[in-house]
């Protein structure tokens, strides 16, 4: 083997390594925050779990990828360790479909439909349409569609690259003593576990595999402990993500390491007891690219049925193998590491963790508004503890935001990031003016009666006003509606009305004598708060509106908006006649 054909075996590893990750990427990033969001919708389902686990990993072609993801989300609290198993067992089967692509390499025949059923035959159609896509589609999904086909052809010349590449070694004597020396199970174990560990891809070392196949130098007694060792070798990718986890993280990589460590030693030992006992030709013959593929499938089709009726029983292992140490911190971090390695998950978590925030920044202002006519101690200290949790959303999630914005999104996926990263600060500001109204509130009634009977009548009328708007606004944004959002605008306008008259009639019983300084004082800042409190809301549903239409020209909107705009006249003279003083 000549220097040559060893630097166009390393080109062919890297092409094919490349090509997995660009198709694992680009799949994964067109299938958006869906994965999380059917993953999670699973876990308590076993049959539905299983299934789902192995239609991703088709998608995503790749259980490392997988697993390394249940264990983010399991990190985060989002889901649970019992429900991540059946969905490492659907994983496990699902990543076999690499190698039945790949298995096509050998196929040979004189028939032009039956050649074309080889990758290297048909892919350049593939590569040439991916690049069209990638060229002249406007859509970021036929984009990333384009990417996907471009790496599915990267990936099978670097299959043929390695063919090509170790092809002559199957007439080199050395290379007929290496694989002898190979004929040992125990060292035919180890290298699948090693190689693979070393590139983190059992669909890669299987491809690899299925190269020196087509030498016909690779017999069945050395093919079956190596793709044994390559279904150990592929944990290895969980193990070093569940560094510095949760306990349950750690578990998760422990339950896909235990189930092919289980799996390998039941079938090896079985193997070792055929190949000694029975022996015969068939452990000595040449093994096909197919055969390695149906190898693989089978080894994790029945070390899933093997374990599957002991499901209870190893999750109360894993349990003991990893055991329960202090108790957890409850509170509101970043996103866990590992689930920026798949930006789409990690975009869907902050938009749920957003959506969180919006309901809280909700409750929070209805408890203060509650305080204006009848104040509570108790009350006060929630919406206090409200605040501090927002402004604990608000780190996370800006730190979180700003980070995924950085990586290679889809249109969806970045038009989300948009909104979450408009609407966050205004969310945590909301729940501040709610601490300042109940702060203010309690004070008040410290040292003084209260407000006068007039200024009361007037802020029942306007806290009723904020209450509504704040209701239309969350609505509109945790239901993503920008007809409803078109409400706020109006509203704010009339709030905007309203505070201006109450700063005119409170002035005036200043003046009187009906209003003590100590009042006026809480009184105009009452106003203000519950002014940017409307304000607010109408930031966060221009956003609403604003992606609707794909720009955040929020403020050209607003202003817009007010000017010779019918719909916002009628809205607002309905309003305006439901508020008035």
């Amino acid at each position: 083997m000549s220097i040559y054909s060893i630097i166009q075996f390393i080109c062919g590893i890297a092409f094919f390594l490349f090509g997995m990750l660009t198709l694992s990427e680009n799949l994964e990033k067109s299938a958006g925050g869906r994965l999380e969001r059917v993953l999670k919708h699973a876990q308590k389902k076993p049959a539905l779990s299983l299934f789902l686990g192995m239609v991703i990993t088709m998608v995503i072609q790749s259980s490392s990828a997988t697993s390394v993801m249940l264990v983010g989300l399991v990190n985060s609290g989002i889901m649970e360790f019992a429900g991540t198993l059946y969905i490492i067992f659907g994983a496990n089967i699902g990543t076999t479909v690499t190698a039945w692509i790949l298995s096509l390499a050998g196929i040979e025949s004189k028939n032009i439909f039956v050649s074309m059923l080889k990758p290297e035959n048909f892919t350049p159609f593939l590569a040439l349409l991916g690049v069209i896509l990638i060229m002249s589609a406007k859509k970021s999904r036929q984009r990333d569609a384009g990417r996907v086909l471009i790496g599915f052809a990267v990936l099978i010349y670097g299959m043929k690259f390695m063919t090509s590449a170790v092809s002559p070694l199957a007439d080199t004597p050395e290379f007929a003593s290496l694989m002898v020396k190979f004929e040992n199970p125990f060292l035919s174990l180890i290298a699948g576990i090693v190689i693979t560990a070393l590139i983190q891809s059992s669909s890669a070392s299987v491809g690899i595999l299925q190269a020196f196949a087509l030498t016909g130098a690779v017999t069945w007694s050395t093919a079956l402990p190596i793709i044994m060792g390559q279904n150990i070798g592929t944990c290895i990718t969980a193990l070093i993500s569940c560094i510095g986890g949760s306990k349950n993280a750690k578990r998760v990589a422990a339950a896909h390491t235990s189930v092919n460590v289980i799996g390998t030693a039941v079938f090896f030992t079985l193997f070792e007891i055929l190949r000694i006992t029975a022996g015969g030709p068939f452990f000595s013959s040449a093994i096909s690219p197919v055969g390695i593929a149906a190898a693989h499938t089978a080894f994790n089709v029945l070390s899933t049925l093997l374990i599957l009726p002991f499901t209870a029983k190893l999750e109360k292992l894993i349990c003991r193998i990893v055991k329960d140490g202090a108790p957890e911190k409850d509170g509101i971090s970043a996103l866990d590491e590992r689930l920026f390695m798949s930006p789409s998950v990690a975009v869907s978590e902050c938009m749920s963790k957003t959506r969180e925030m919006a309901r809280l920044s909700r409750d929070t202002v209805l408890l203060s508004l509650n305080q204006i006519s009848k104040y509570d101690k108790k009350v006060s200290d929630t919406v206090a503890d409200n605040e501090k949790r927002s402004d604990m959303y608000e780190d996370m999630l800006l730190t979180s935001l700003v980070r995924i914005a950085e990586k290679s999104l889809s249109d969806e996926d970045s038009a989300r990031v948009s909104r979450m990263l408009y609407t966050v600060s205004d969310l945590e500001r909301m729940c501040d003016h709610a601490l300042h109204i109940s702060l203010d509130t309690g004070e008040l009634l410290e040292k003084t009666k209260g407000y006068s009977d007039d200024a009361m009548r007037e802020l029942s009328v306007l806290s009723a006003a904020v209450k509504e708007i704040t209701q239309i606004t969350s609505d509109a944004f945790l239901n993503n509606d920008p007809l409803l959002a078109v409400n706020t605008e109006p509203l704010e306008q009339v709030i905007d009305k309203l505070t201006a008259k109450m700063h005119k009639n409170h002035v005036k019983r200043l003046q009187s004598g009906a209003c003590t300084i100590e009042q006026g004082l809480t009184f105009a800042n009452l106003l203000s708060d519950l002014e940017r409190i409307s304000d607010h809301c109408s930031n966060i549903s221009a956003a609403v509106i604003e992606l609707a239409h794909g720009s955040f020209e929020t403020h050209r909107y607003l202003h817009g908006v007010k000017h010779e705009n019918e719909q916002f006249n009628r809205i607002f003279e309905q309003f305006d006649k439901k508020y008035t003083l």
